[in-house]
């Protein structure tokens, strides 16, 4: 069985108002300091075998069809 982490990001110049949510309420909350905070989307898949290139690369067909809209998402793909 392979694990894996996928990370799913909104691409740099790209809005994210959760994230200004966020940074605007951990300075509520008294955590000075705070620089920008941008909000994504992490997942933890199993998957059978023990073939790491595929997949690597059955991974990143995920993404790119289902887990991240590549418009204007970044992902990346680790093997743990």
């Amino acid at each position: 069985m392979i694990r894996a982490r996928v990370t799913v990001t909104l691409k740099e110049g790209v809005l994210d108002p959760q994230g200004k949510a966020i940074e605007g309420a951990l300075s509520t909350l008294g955590f000075a300091g705070v620089g920008e905070v941008r909000q994504g989307k992490v997942f933890d898949i199993e998957l059978d075998g023990d073939d790491r290139k595929k997949a690597t690369g059955e991974l990143n067909a995920m993404c790119e069809k289902l887990l991240a809209n590549t418009v204007i998402e970044d992902f990346a793909v680790e093997l743990l």
